[in-house]
């Protein structure tokens, strides 16, 4: 039954992955991708990570996804107008792509096995330590510099994606509070005296 499982979680996270690419309607692409999530979720499942599932189906699901499916629905987009200029971008694209296959095919290719992995496996898969406290500990003991530079990194990340969306437009009506505390009444408040029956 477990073999069954993974191999339909793994099968559902293929598919997932690839509608969500290929998807022409931006909704379903989001509705693939929560599908490809829930999917990987079973595997940490099947591999006896329960608290890393959840966490994928709690924070990426039920907050990521659906914020995409918030910003594609609530978005005025229009698709035919990015796909003429993704059209435009496809030679460089594809160049990319074999670059980044031909560094995975090197990858792994040679890779090898560390022996420190055994005991970091052994460890998760401890009886005594659960599975939330054993993860603590290879994140906040083993690679605590890493996991905190990885945070920085993501800081830097988020911090770039704003500058550059960030433009000053002048056709949007801003609040100036100085202006605002600083008024004089006597310029800004007129008293009219408006005779019964009639409107200003």
């Amino acid at each position: 039954m477990s073999v069954f499982a993974f191999y339909l979680f793994a099968v559902s996270v293929i598919a997932g992955g690839l509608f969500t690419v290929i998807s022409r309607n931006p909704v379903h692409s989001v509705l693939w991708l929560i599908l490809s999530f829930l999917s990987a979720a079973g595997l940490f499942v099947l591999l006896g990570a329960e608290f890393v599932a959840m966490l994928l189906i709690i924070v990426y699901v039920g907050a990521v996804a659906v914020l995409f499916l918030f910003v594609v629905m609530m978005l005025d987009i229009d698709f035919a107008e990015l796909k003429a200029e993704m059209a435009r971008y496809m030679p460089l694209a594809l160049l990319i792509g074999v670059v980044i296959l031909m560094q995975f095919v090197m990858a792994f290719g040679a890779w090898d096995a560390n022996d420190a992995a055994e005991g970091l496996r052994q460890q998760v898969t401890d009886a005594s330590v659960t599975n939330t406290a054993a993860l603590g500990l290879i994140l906040y003991d083993e690679y605590f510099l890493l996991f905190q530079l990885s945070g920085l990194i993501l800081l830097v990340a988020m911090i770039g994606a704003i500058v550059l969306t960030l433009r000053h437009r002048g056709d949007v009506k801003r609040q100036d509070v100085v202006a605002q505390m600083m008024r004089d009444p006597a310029k800004a408040m007129e008293l009219r005296d408006v005779k019964p029956g009639q409107g200003l």
